[in-house]
């Protein structure tokens, strides 16, 4: 049907406001768009420019440098040394096995270290550099370098890590340092960013790891630029970072080394604390370990070398555990001056009241034994310690109670885990009779009683819980073990600490009693005497027995501990201080299945002092007579042996 003019006209009209209305809707988008694009272009062009910039920027982390760890003479425990290390890279390599051969026939190169590399060569990207050995010698490092144009994509850098030059001798105090893994991440809370970079390394254990915040410093940042693919071109600038804290330690390294030297050959202890201030001047156990090797990953063969596991073997003496704050052990007769320190303070005997001592006391219907089997007749306080009778304290121990020793024991430091920058620190075991019901829901029996009196049955120990008991003995004060002496400078508190409250007159007959042991020719330490009159030592021995020798046993011939295998006999054990007049220093030692403490222990301790006492080796003079033939030729062989360490630059040479 034809349309007429008039209807024509009307839809003329109707597609006219229709496209005027599009049109002006396609302008406002077009100016809608056009003030976005100006906004970006003028207003907000800093932003955008400085996003563009995070795209070609990086911006990387810098290790600090780790503060140094000295002794107290300032001679250095703990430094950073430059090393050198060969890295690969992928793309540079091409043929990587080929290239790794080349390389192998120039250099050693360890094959677990080398497999790991391998393995990291494939999964990471082509232009990320692998470490495949680490801390090469100079000469290796010459060799790579003369060989380059055949080895592509190998470079040689170098770099800082940890070093420990007194060895072994102070591992179980300083500690090691390690790369930081997966489970150091998992267990600690720690957000700083250092800890992601790669083969970072971080304290593993003792000091290293306690002072780990103090120790490691602030990361630095450097610019770099990097391409598309994330290939770093060149460095635009850089910030260094805050080093760490220097600490230094109230260990003297010279007294440390002659510890380990005297120590040789024995699983043992050995502390020295100055009574003062309660600085330990020495704290060593024996065996121990290097160090070095744990810096940058140590092999499975040594780990599982240096975890000896079998029990029955002459070789299981734990080098891997600090045994002077880790073990425990029971105290044997060391601990007696605490059952009769109970029993002073709380009245129940004087010090001249006797028990006659048969050899036995018979508790209900269980024998108690002396060590003397014939017994020591009628015993006073200080005839007790001197000889060591243990029926004595069998005796008195029933009337003072357990809770009342335990007590006693804690006020001198037993039972406590001391705060000291060091891994896996023992408390030990005060028992009294909450502690057994809670520990073994058992009740407390008068026999747990008379075994606590002599420091056996539940009674355990560390080394370092004995000499802060020594020291708390001879000064009448709360002795607090000090390590630190100060962390970048600043003084560490003292731990001279407060006094005891105990009276004094019954510390003064305990000590007396100490220095008859050694200094009386019926004391069971007298063979172990220091002879100088100013520095006369006071003591006491201790046998810990380990396991008792069985009837079956006997009847096979076994009828002392030095028949039974090395790991079923007993514990030696001796506390000393001196000068007993004025005491400067306490001693503890005890050396693991050693078998008497008069015998082994105590000249070990009575060694220790002397060398704490004159701050270098003693003269032939501060010893026996009787034993200074000996005592020559044993210096003649540790000072062999100290020539053998490498001695560590004082912080001046540093």
């Amino acid at each position: 049907m034809k349309r007429g003019p008039r209807e024509t006209a009307d839809s003329s009209r109707r597609l006219t406001r229709r496209s005027i209305l599009l049109g002006t809707a396609q302008l406002g988008i077009v100016g809608v768009l056009g003030a976005r694009m100006s906004s970006m272009q003028v207003d907000q062009a800093d932003t955008y420019r400085m996003l563009a910039e995070e795209n070609r920027i990086n911006i990387g982390l810098i290790p600090p440098a780790r503060g140094i760890i000295y002794d107290i003479n300032g001679v250095v425990l703990a430094d950073n040394e430059q090393h050198y290390s060969i890295v690969m890279t992928r793309e540079g390599a091409g043929d990587v096995d080929e290239v790794l051969a080349r390389l192998g026939r120039l250099i050693s190169l360890d094959p677990e270290k080398l497999e790991k590399a391998r393995e990291e060569l494939k999964v990471r990207s082509a232009f990320v550099p692998v470490t495949v050995a680490e801390r090469i010698s100079w000469e290796d490092l010459a060799r790579v370098t003369v060989n380059a144009p055949a080895l592509p994509g190998v470079v040689a850098e170098h770099g800082r890590s940890r070093h420990y030059p007194q060895g072994a001798d102070l591992a179980h105090v300083v500690g090691y340092v390690g790369p930081v893994s997966d489970y150091d991440l998992s267990r600690i809370d720690d957000q700083d960013p250092l800890l992601q970079i790669p083969r970072f390394q971080i304290g593993k254990t003792m000091v290293e790891n306690q002072l780990e915040q103090e120790l490691r410093g602030s990361a630095g940042t450097k610019r770099v630029e990097v391409n598309a693919a994330g290939r770093v071109m060149r460095e635009l600038d850089r910030v260094e970072g805050i080093p760490g804290a220097d600490v230094q330690l109230t260990i003297d390294a010279r007294l440390q080394n002659y510890m380990h030297a005297r120590l040789d050959g024995e699983s043992a202890a050995a502390i020295v604390i100055d009574v003062t201030n309660g600085d330990i001047k020495g704290l060593a156990s024996t065996p121990a370990f290097d160090p070095n090797v744990f810096v940058q990953g140590i092999s499975t063969s040594l780990w599982n070398e240096l975890n000896e596991r079998d029990i029955d073997s002459q070789l299981h003496r734990r080098p891997l555990a600090a045994k002077a704050v880790q073990g425990t052990y029971p105290p044997g007769s060391t601990f007696k001056m605490v059952t009769a320190l109970a029993a002073l303070e709380d009245g129940v005997i004087q010090a001249d009241d006797t028990v006659r001592c048969v050899g036995h006391i018979d508790v209900f219907d269980v024998r108690f034994h002396c060590w003397k089997r014939a017994g020591h007749g009628n015993m006073n306080l200080n005839d007790s310690l001197k000889h060591s009778c243990d029926v004595y304290y069998y005796d008195i121990a029933q009337r003072v109670g357990i809770d009342k020793m335990a007590a006693m024991g804690r006020k001198l430091g037993l039972g406590e885990r001391h705060d000291l920058p060091l891994s896996a620190i023992r408390s030990g075991i005060m028992p009294d009779k909450a502690w057994k019901r809670a520990a073994r829901g058992e009740d407390w029996r008068i026999g747990d009683t008379v075994n606590a009196s002599i420091g056996q049955g539940y009674v355990a120990t560390s080394p370092l819980q004995l000499a802060v008991m020594t020291a708390r003995i001879a000064t009448g004060r709360s002795v607090k073990p000090r390590l630190v002496r100060s962390i970048g400078g600043v003084e560490q508190p003292s731990g001279a600490g407060e006094s005891l409250g105990l009276n004094e007159n019954n510390l003064r007959r305990v000590r007396r009693a100490m220095f008859d042991v050694s200094n009386n020719n019926r004391g069971t330490a007298y063979r172990s005497r220091i002879a100088v009159e100013e520095f006369k030592m006071a003591g006491k021995t201790g046998t810990s027995q380990v396991r008792r020798i069985t009837a079956e046993e006997r009847r096979a011939g076994v009828t002392r501990n030095a028949d039974l295998p090395w790991n079923r006999r007993d514990h030696a054990l001796f506390v000393s201080f001196a000068p007993a007049d004025n005491p400067k220093y306490a001693v503890a030692v005890v050396v693991e299945h050693g078998g008497g403490g008069s015998t082994v222990a105590a000249p070990i301790a009575r060694d220790v002092m002397l060398q704490a006492l004159y701050d270098g080796t003693p003269p032939l003079e501060a010893y026996p007579s009787a034993v200074r033939g000996r005592i020559a030729e044993q210096q003649k062989h540790i000072a062999t042996m100290l020539r053998d360490i490498r001695p560590g630059p004082t912080v001046e040479e540093a």
